[in-house]
């Protein structure tokens, strides 16, 4: 079971460590985008720390109906307690955390500043 927390812009957060392949990490805060279909988003300034390894292009349809391309990259994430490799999106926005990375759990939100975050495998 993963925790968060909904921050002042009513948003819901989970803090996720994010490596590469030779193992570097780097702690972040990313909201959950349950609009977002990938798995996670990063800012190149991220992926460039971490020299996180290119794969290629992904291509997006964002929330007003334009289409975008992602430039792709490899990372290991702990989730639920595990490493897991996954793909991530290059957007120049908050990290965010997508349906992708969510299937296969329940999430919880309690939508007040403040409120409780809660991510679940499904039973």
């Amino acid at each position: 079971m993963m925790h968060g927390i909904v921050n002042s812009s009513c948003e819901a957060t989970i803090s996720l460590v994010v490596s590469n392949t030779n193992r570097q990490t780097h702690l972040i805060d990313a909201v959950i985008d349950t609009g977002y279909t990938g798995f996670l988003s990063l800012p190149r300034e991220i992926i460039v720390t971490l020299n996180l390894p290119w794969t290629g292009f992904d291509r997006g349809t964002l929330g007003d109906g334009s289409e975008v391309t992602f430039e792709v990259y490899a990372a290991t994430i702990i989730w639920d307690g595990q490493y897991r490799n996954i793909p991530v999106n290059e957007a120049e926005t908050d990290p965010l955390v997508g349906m992708s990375l969510l299937y296969g759990y329940d999430l919880y939100i309690r939508a007040v500043e403040g409120g409780n975050v809660t991510i679940k495998p499904v039973e």
